[in-house]
């Protein structure tokens, strides 16, 4: 349509008002609805992703299917190996240290060391297929299409390759969030509210929107419980990028290392804190992108 020179919207049909008295819907209706709405302003079209964009969106969903699957079949592993009474005297799993000590197990029944080996060369097998995708998604990354804005969310704490690239991919153009507000509800970070009068009430977040971008954030939110310095790592991310974006980026880890710390010595559980770090982190990643970091 868009090549013939006929403008054309594409909108969420959960986004279209409709009223519940409504009992006889046909397309003469339902057209001179939309044209209502459309005329009034209220339908909003979203954002349609170029094509480079969905198969590179595409290819990150595979790899985060892939981790889940490699997390599935490392609790199997260890579940067959508790049923056997065979325990790892370690804090720390899937090491070196920890690996090199599943390689030396014995097993004198046939079935169950057929069963282990199935089980570990899975996993195995699973890490070095992630560990390709990983460097495919770091290539990808520093195409010129990405490069830029992949490094300039890199600045922040927390966030790797994959995770900045998700973000680009699955928003696409940041600027169409008027404030970090909006950005922060298509997210569904916000809290649900139902408020009437004088009374007042606010439930858990809407979870509306994209959640696999709200998971990872969330993910990404578990690394504010320190008010460390910068990293080395996170100083060779910030190599070559402005001063105004690595002060702003500084500023999101008091801010939200505080954040964190008073809500949880107000008696808040560790994931609504932690969510909540996820929502101001949500507003300061649109304020990177857009360049209101003052």
């Amino acid at each position: 349509m868009e090549k013939s020179g006929i403008t054309c919207y594409i909108a969420a049909p959960g986004q279209i008002p409709r009223k519940s008295s409504e009992r006889i819907r046909n397309d003469r209706r339902d057209a001179l609805k939309l044209a209502r709405l459309l005329k009034a302003g209220e339908i909003v079209p979203i954002y349609i992703p170029t094509k480079n964009d969905e198969y590179v969106r595409d290819y990150l969903r595979a790899r985060g299917d892939l981790q889940i699957e490699l997390k599935q079949n490392k609790q199997r592993l260890l579940n067959f190996l508790l049923r056997h009474d065979l325990k790892y005297h370690n804090t720390s799993y899937w090491t070196k240290k920890h690996k090199n000590w599943l390689k030396k197990l014995e097993f004198k029944n046939e079935f169950m060391k057929d069963t282990f080996k199935t089980y570990f060369l899975q996993v195995c097998d699973l890490e070095m297929k992630l560990a390709d995708m990983d460097n495919k998604i770091n290539e990808i990354a520093q195409q010129d299409e990405y490069a830029n804005r992949v490094a300039r969310l890199r600045c922040l704490k927390g966030i790797e390759y994959f995770t900045a690239l998700s973000l680009i991919v699955e928003i696409g153009d940041f600027h169409r969030f008027r404030t970090a507000g909006e950005f922060m509800a298509f997210l569904g970070l916000v809290p649900s509210e139902k408020s009437s009068g004088n009374k007042k009430y606010k439930g858990g977040i809407t979870k509306t929107g994209n959640s696999n971008l709200r998971r990872l954030l969330i993910e990404v939110a578990w690394h504010y419980r320190h008010k460390n310095p910068a990293s080395k790592r996170l100083k060779a991310r910030r190599e070559g990028q402005k001063l105004e974006h690595i002060i702003y980026a500084d500023k999101a880890i008091i801010r939200l290392n505080k954040k964190l710390f008073r809500l949880i010595f107000r008696g808040k559980t560790k994931q609504v804190a932690i969510t909540t770090v996820a929502r101001e982190m949500a507003g300061f990643k649109w304020g990177l992108m857009v360049d209101k970091v003052a």
